[in-house]
């Protein structure tokens, strides 16, 4: 037995109580209520469904009164829900990174905290729409029509749609996690769920119809965990979920991890959490105030504005360098695997790499190599530039090429969108650091999460003008921050009330009404800026000065 002070989500209680006797006639149910009641570290009611009544006796009695009782933790109660003749090996729950392209899942044994077994799957809604806004048209496509809703209890035909879909995807990874651990899926007892607010309505069934509309609020930013039967998932009945609470429509549980995860609200440093999905999401603060925004950054820095954009998987460039004097050019992908596509951290490499070798000029556009004086680089320039739908682009990897399918190119069209990402990405970060008068230069720490921030290479990133221009020291890549956040509330109740107070401390800044926002916006529209003075360490070329 475990001799930690335990406070996961789920809780095992050692209990004996006295045997039944002429003497005392007590019912199962009374006699087991009493004993736990007194074995509980609080006074919080004692809830036992009544579903759970018939199983819950039985196995009391055969374990001759004696065993383990099996509580939920939950905010205002505690639930029983099992109960055991002895205490378990382990106590498998389920962390999950609800994403919008991608879910994550970790196995996680309550009682040690030891990771089981990880998985990933798709997210099964793509089918329906790449990215939010296309979802919550799907799921409001009679609402949107009807407007007002006579029946308050009329579900969308879309979104029971993509309810089913997001269900049976879970489901699906929750086998994968049973499979690869050896542990029987109804033997899962919790789920965490990390999601964005959209996310996390979908997977509810909870109409999303006023989340894009002004003043864009949702049905419910903070809601009482729930039982998993009752979203039709296949985790034992009684497994409690805790869906990670939102601070707005596009401020969500996800968000709250990672600040969760990284530690931001923890400490009196003032530090800064930038999360790159299918936005860039920025928080900066400490532990007595947070401020947010969110800005459209996200699509080309996970490669998802190029043609040959791709996620972070098996076969994506995430690695490109390219020497400025021999111009050799050297090129890596995510496992090894032939050349698929490019993915966020690939294209950053790439950019800058063209830009320090002046392949490109400042505006990131393909220079002409017909006017260019040195004959290295004009002979370099000829061997990979080509010109592809009227258009030039450049050859990343040769259909030729050990293992490729097909060439990898960047095209003039990726490297437009490539510019208006990094410009919005610095933007989003100058806006809300002005927002509270700081410099840059007044943060203790950047934490860059998810994917991206696994691969990213910050001096590459800053080159381009992306990231402010600071010691690489200041740096720091934290992983799934999402997925680590779910992580941290099924092993900790103080993590489950610490995500409270942060939604509670959050002040979120819209930058679609911000003019700060839009002025920084097209001041970073250049490599790395159109104050290069903002980039001490990026060399400015004689040819762009002036």
């Amino acid at each position: 037995m475990p001799t930690r002070k335990m406070t996961s989500f789920v809780l095992p209680v050692p209990v004996t109580a006295g045997k039944p006797s002429l003497q005392d006639n007590t019912a199962d149910l009374d006699r087991l209520r009493h004993v736990l009641r007194g074995s509980l570290p609080d006074s919080r009611p004692l809830e036992i469904p009544f579903s759970r009544i018939v199983p819950l006796c039985r196995r009391f009695r055969q374990a001759g009164f004696s065993g383990v009782a099996l509580v939920n933790d939950l905010p205002d109660r505690w639930v029983l829900a099992d109960f055991f003749p002895e205490w378990p090996g382990q106590l498998p729950a389920m962390a999950l990174d609800l994403g919008t392209t991608h879910l994550e899942a970790t196995l996680v044994d309550l009682l040690t905290g030891q990771i089981l077994f990880s998985a990933g799957r798709e997210n099964s809604q793509i089918e329906y729409g790449a990215d939010i806004l296309s979802r919550i048209h799907q799921a409001t496509s009679v609402r949107r029509q009807v407007r007002e809703v006579v029946d308050p209890s009329f579900i969308d035909p879309g979104l029971a749609v993509l309810r089913h879909s997001i269900v049976t995807c879970i489901n699906g990874l929750i086998g994968d996690l049973a499979s690869g651990s050896g542990v029987a899926a109804s033997d899962i007892r919790a789920l965490s769920v990390s999601g964005n607010t959209t996310m996390a309505h979908l997977l509810l069934g909870l109409d999303p119809f006023h989340i894009c509309r002004e003043p864009y609020i949702p049905m419910v930013n903070v809601i009482e965990p729930m039982e998993s039967w009752e979203l039709g998932l296949i985790l034992h009945e009684a497994a409690p979920v805790w869906i990670m609470p939102s601070a707005g429509s596009y401020f969500g549980g996800d968000l709250i991890s990672g600040i969760l995860a990284s530690g931001l609200a923890a400490t009196e440093q003032t530090r800064m959490l930038i999360d790159v999905g299918t936005n860039a999401e920025v928080v900066l603060g400490n532990r007595d105030w947070l401020i947010a925004c969110a800005g459209a950054a996200g699509p080309a820095l996970e490669g998802g504005a190029a043609r040959m954009g791709m996620r972070a998987a098996p076969g994506a460039i995430d690695f490109v360098a390219l020497d400025p004097n021999t111009y050799a050019l050297e090129v890596r992908t995510i496992g090894g695997a032939p050349a698929l596509g490019l993915c966020g951290s690939g294209l950053i490499d790439l950019v800058a790499s063209l830009y320090l070798a002046r392949i490109i000029d400042i505006r990131g556009k393909f220079r002409d190599p017909d006017q260019e004086s040195d004959p290295g680089r004009a002979a370099f320039m000829r061997e990979r530039l080509v010109v592809r739908d009227g258009q030039r682009a450049f050859v990343v990897v040769t259909a030729s090429a050990a293992g490729a399918e097909d060439e990898v190119l960047l095209e003039q069209i990726d490297l437009d969108a490539m510019i208006r990402s990094k410009a919005a990405m610095y933007a989003v970060l100058a806006t809300l650091v002005g927002q509270v008068g700081l410099d840059f230069g007044d943060l203790a720490e950047i934490c860059v999460a998810g994917a991206f921030g696994n691969h990213i290479n910050p001096q590459r990133a800053i080159t381009l003008g992306m990231l402010p221009d600071l010691d690489l020291s200041v740096y720091r890549a934290i992983g799934n921050s999402s997925l680590q956040g779910a992580e941290q509330v099924l092993l900790s109740r103080s993590a489950r009330q610490e995500c409270l107070n942060i939604v509670s401390k959050i002040t979120y800044v819209e930058l679609n009404v911000n003019q700060d926002f839009m002025i920084r916006f097209s001041g970073a529209r250049f490599i790395p800026h159109t104050d290069p003075s903002l980039f001490p360490s990026v060399p400015l070329f004689a040819e762009e000065k002036g």
